[in-house]
């Protein structure tokens, strides 16, 4: 985002400008105002070494967005300007670790790679130790720290993770909680609310699953802040949108990168993929193959190509325009639906489920409606975005324990919860998304002693699943399947 976009954008939801700061010598000075720096004092010999920051004619001084604090602080003392410092709330401080970390080698030197700069983003594997490169870095930076994260399971985990390695009190920004101290982790909604008033009260962001970061409303919790340390952390940086740029300039760059099949066997479990080529039913087929031809003639006839940037959104249009184009849209849900749900699915299913009895089995589709499905054919615990809390939470705990070997969910186990006994994944249904493919792959990878993973992928044979299924093939992580090796 343009400096005068993200300006623009916050001049239209505050209503008032905070007070300006007496002009008494028009000394130099630096001020955090909503999300954004107010640089008062310049002179016009100084503006060539200040990039990225404009006049508002509302305060009569320049202002730029808080993430360029960094940059203009070290112009500033490049060319030896000397200046007042009113923006930044926070100095360095000494945080103390209550018990020793032995990083793996992998870990040291994505630690070392993110310190050179102190900016940047670390794309490791689920179950790598993110978590862990993060107590180390936020340790040997010492500076008051902000986690980032997607969701209240992950706020959760996290402050047990530093409780356990802090001495300081951890606080936790989301979820109806509001306590700010001297680490705090907070989810990517309540820290956009907050970031525009608490902007300049740390000194080290970390963004975890850091891929949400370039959105078009959780890049403000970025640009928002004044922050001069950034560390991403994430499994897949890359994006459908194609706004991995936007993330590193947000955080900083690709500073440190290992995959899945470098660490299999060794950090994580060795791990297998397997595709089954499903045959539908005859009834399904039928249905199938009528409700494909709709769709796929309506597409010829309205000359719409899926290969162009906005080929869905024509599409959506196009369906909306007639009646023939509505029942072309009608067709297209119901040949997805039938390819990603047939029941001769549901049947190859309960083979897998009988096959490994005795193990902890993750089970992913699409949706919610064929996660309920099969939950209820089956009386199997199902967890969705739907599930109350205090369910979702003993249903995990009793997966841990072994109570419940089996768990079926749609997407909201694709990141961030723990389940370290998981040890088989089948995917009944999915998107084309490689980042679904690795979150779900990593689900069943943390390692421990004998422990073997495998992952199924039910597609249906001759459909268009097939082509969605080989979209999401298309990562090393296919490449580096690997067995137990006897002792």
């Amino acid at each position: 985002m343009e400096t005068s976009e993200y300006l623009t954008f916050y001049a239209t939801i505050t209503d008032e400008i905070t007070q300006r700061p007496k002009k008494v010598g028009m000394k130099f000075s630096l001020h955090f105002d909503k999300g954004t720096i107010l640089i008062y004092g310049v002179e016009e010999e100084q503006l060539p070494h200040l990039e990225g920051i404009v006049w508002d004619e509302r305060t009569s001084c320049y202002r730029a967005p808080a993430a360029n604090y960094r940059g203009i602080v070290t112009a500033l003392r490049k060319h030896n300007i000397t200046y007042q410092d009113h923006a930044r709330k926070f100095s360095p401080l000494k945080l103390n670790l209550k018990k020793s970390i032995k990083p793996r080698s992998f870990q040291r030197e994505a630690a070392d790679s993110w310190l050179f700069e102190q900016r940047g983003v670390v794309t490791l594997p689920t179950g790598a130790g993110k978590t862990i490169l993060a107590v180390m870095l936020i340790e040997k930076t010492g500076r008051p720290t902000l986690i980032h994260v997607p969701t209240i399971d992950l706020m959760r985990q996290w402050k047990e993770v530093l409780s356990e390695y802090f001495d300081s009190n951890i606080g936790l920004l989301g979820g109806g909680i509001n306590d700010i101290q001297t680490i705090t982790v907070a989810t990517y909604d309540s820290a956009l609310i907050n970031v525009s008033y608490q902007g300049n009260l740390f000194g080290l962001l970390v963004f975890d699953e850091c891929h949400h970061l370039p959105g078009e409303q959780y890049q403000f919790v970025a640009l928002g802040s004044i922050a001069p340390f950034r560390l991403g952390l994430t499994a897949t940086p890359e994006r459908a949108d194609g706004k991995e740029e936007v993330l590193y300039d947000l955080c900083g760059p690709l500073c440190y990168e290992v995959h899945i099949d470098q660490l299999s066997g060794r950090t994580l479990a060795p791990y297998v993929v397997e595709t089954i080529e499903v045959e539908m039913r005859p009834n399904d087929r039928e249905q199938y193959e009528i409700s494909r031809e709709c769709y796929t003639d309506f597409l010829r006839k309205a000359r719409i190509n899926f290969q162009h940037p906005n080929g869905w959104a024509i599409f959506l249009r196009s369906t909306s325009e007639s009646p023939e184009g509505r029942e072309a849209f009608k067709a297209y849900l119901l040949q997805k639906k039938l390819s990603q749900a047939s029941e001769a699915k549901e049947e190859c299913l309960w083979d897998l489920i009988l096959k490994h009895r005795g193990d902890r089995i993750l089970i992913f589709t699409q949706d919610n409606e064929m996660a309920y499905r099969i939950g209820r054919r089956f009386l199997l615990p199902v967890l969705t975005h739907h599930t109350k809390l205090p369910e979702r939470e003993a249903f995990l705990k009793a997966f841990r324990k072994g109570e419940y070997p089996i768990l079926i969910t749609s997407k909201v186990l694709n990141e961030g919860v723990d389940v370290p006994d998981a040890n088989v994944g089948v995917i009944v249904s999915g998107s084309g998304s490689v980042r679904e493919h690795v979150q779900r792959l990593g689900r069943i990878l943390r390692a421990r002693p004998g422990k073997q993973a495998m992952l199924y992928e039910l597609v249906s044979l001759d459909t268009g699943e097939y082509f969605t299924n080989q979209r999401r093939r298309q990562h090393r992580a296919y490449e580096g399947t690997a067995l137990l090796q006897d002792e």
